[in-house]
């Protein structure tokens, strides 16, 4: 047993366990409402699978955008895949959750950043992002929403 709680980990594991819950219940049920999702994914990491003519263009990273055109979305433990429309041609794309920089519900100002394994941050889409507790949500004014991303840098030693 290790001599220290390793609480990055953890909290990385529990909000990729979240963005497979809800994956798993849009694939069911679709989504409510105007909540759409823009997931920024490391393109180099090990099981990504997408067209070779969008990994020419987005050779590090892209961003996708779950909303309007989307479909066959299936979702496993580990990953989730699929199709999109890329200028009215449609893709299917396989993203393991660990290969996930961020993921942002604009709709609702949530979103999620995981940081890379060295440590260093990644970027930030320009979309406000806030933490939301279940409480605060019912205090907060959109107007006066500020957004804040939390890093896990803070509580690492």
């Amino acid at each position: 047993m290790s001599e220290t709680i390793n609480y990055g980990n953890l909290m990385h594991r529990a909000m990729r366990g979240l963005m497979n819950e809800l994956l798993r219940d849009i694939a069911a049920n679709g989504l409510p409402g105007d909540h759409h999702f823009f997931i920024t994914l490391d393109t180099t990491h090990p099981g990504v699978d997408i067209a070779d003519w969008l990994r020419e263009r987005f050779p590090k990273e892209m961003t996708i955008v779950i909303q309007h055109e989307y479909g066959d979305l299936s979702v496993t433990d580990d990953r989730f895949s699929v199709v999109l429309s890329f200028g009215d041609q449609p893709e299917p794309l396989v993203i393991p959750f660990e290969s996930i920089k961020t993921f942002v519900d604009p709709s609702v100002e949530f979103g999620l950043r995981f940081e890379n394994q060295d440590g260093e941050e990644n970027e930030v889409p320009e979309s406000p992002m806030i933490m939301l507790e279940d409480d605060e949500e019912e205090d907060m004014e959109p107007e006066k929403a500020e957004a804040e991303v939390v890093s896990l840098d803070s509580f690492r030693k």
